[in-house]
């Protein structure tokens, strides 16, 4: 994260689910659908603290499953409200049916996830099975490393939602992020409520007997519209191939709100979708994602002061996937590990693996890649895994014919 000339900010004693309350209290939101769910309660909790106390001004509506939390919030959006809720794990998968309605209808909601495993067996720890199952949801996805990035993200999160019309999922390693108190820097009141300024409803031209009328897309008696109408076979493919060109041209959105966020924080992500650790000469890397990302840059440090030439990439945005610029990144490289914290059952390795592995498929210049899988259920990835991990990638010469997947720290 590069440090530019930023306004005057405070520093806060914060874990990461209190970074993301905070960011939710200063950006102008109308509506937060409620349901505790452990990595992410404290979330709803902060929030509710800010409404009790008078520093919020919003419609607090406590529901009775993660199902109504983000069907609350779908509704509250599409009738022109800016709405948030938050989730994790099961509470995720309860709200399976919903994402998609979201998604499709272009309902810019913002949701918190506080990334833990899925059941069963019952597991409240952090792994990335339940945002990695939501990846074809139509959701942007953006990962973040640490308490700071949480906020940082969910703050450019109702920006990004609302200019692409797409609903944002900010995602936060459980426990490692959420329950860790971090130092971080938080922007005055004005200066977030001025950047994210208040919804802008987009407009649309309904064609009526007397001509074309010009009437805001939400919900209201006045100009009645449907959303999520019956769609069958003549016109559902159409709209589906629409929302996902949709979905890729939202790529330029999101760099220009990072690009806006930099200049009033000092805090630059860049390129953005991807950050590079010490990769300019290194022969090989590691990609992945969120906190562990923090460990293995320790271990590149570590490595190359005994002269080994390695690298790190941590991919930030999942969704939309910036394959193209990857691409073109990860073929200077002599061998590229992935790091997997979660399984695609039956498949040919972990999503972000097979995600990297098709980018690559076309490039002129192809390294060898290898899957690792690792820290299912909250496990522990010490840095020693992280060295042996880098090893097999030295070591690998040539593509493999069949892809090879490895086990970090699991006991056979």
């Amino acid at each position: 994260m590069q440090e530019l000339k930023k306004v005057e900010q405070t520093m806060l004693a914060l874990n990461g689910d209190e970074a993301v309350a905070w960011a939710v209290k200063q950006s102008n939101v109308d509506v937060v659908a409620a349901y505790p769910i452990t990595p992410q309660t404290i979330i709803v909790e902060r929030i509710s603290e800010f409404y009790h106390n008078g520093e919020i001004d919003i419609e607090f509506i406590k529901v009775e499953s993660e199902h109504s939390a983000l069907s609350a919030s779908w509704g509250a959006s599409i009738a022109g409200a800016r709405a948030f809720t938050a989730t994790a794990a099961n509470g995720l998968a309860l709200m399976w049916e919903i994402l998609y309605i979201v998604a499709s209808t272009r309902a810019p909601v913002v949701m918190a996830v506080v990334n833990r495993a899925l059941s069963a067996p019952i597991n409240i720890h952090n792994d990335h099975s339940d945002s990695m199952g939501a990846r074809d949801a139509g959701w942007i996805q953006i990962y973040s490393e640490d308490a700071q990035e949480a906020y940082d993200n969910t703050i450019m999160a109702f920006r990004i939602a609302e200019e692409a019309m797409f609903p944002v999922m900010v995602t936060l390693d459980g426990f490692t992020i959420s329950h860790t108190l971090q130092n971080v820097l938080v922007l005055p009141d004005e200066v977030v409520s001025e950047f994210v300024g208040e919804r802008k409803v987009p407009r649309i031209k309904l064609p009526m007997i007397y001509g074309e009328k010009e009437i805001p897309l939400m919900l209201n008696p006045k100009y009645p519209v449907s959303f999520g109408p019956l769609d069958l076979y003549d016109y559902y493919f159409e709209h589906k191939v629409q929302q996902n060109e949709a979905m890729k041209a939202s790529v330029p959105i999101i760099e220009k709100v990072h690009r806006e966020f930099a200049e009033i924080s000092g805090r630059s992500y860049e390129p953005v979708h991807f950050i590079p650790y010490r990769t300019e000469d290194a022969d090989v890397i590691l990609v992945g994602l969120s906190s562990t990302m923090s460990v293995v840059k320790k271990v590149v440090d570590e490595l190359r002061e005994e002269g080994k030439k390695v690298g790190a990439i941590r991919l930030r945005v999942f969704r939309p996937f910036p394959a193209e610029m990857l691409r073109k990144e990860l073929s200077k490289f002599s061998a590229v590990g992935v790091l997997d914290r979660s399984l695609s059952f039956g498949g040919e390795g972990g999503p972000v693996f097979t995600e990297v592995r098709s980018a690559m498929y076309s490039a002129q210049s192809r390294p060898p890649i290898v899957d690792f899988v690792y820290g299912l259920g909250g496990r522990e990835l010490p840095p020693k895994l992280i060295k042996k991990a880098f090893e097999d990638v030295l070591a690998m010469k040539e593509e493999p014919e069949t892809p090879v997947i490895k086990y970090l720290g699991v006991r056979e």
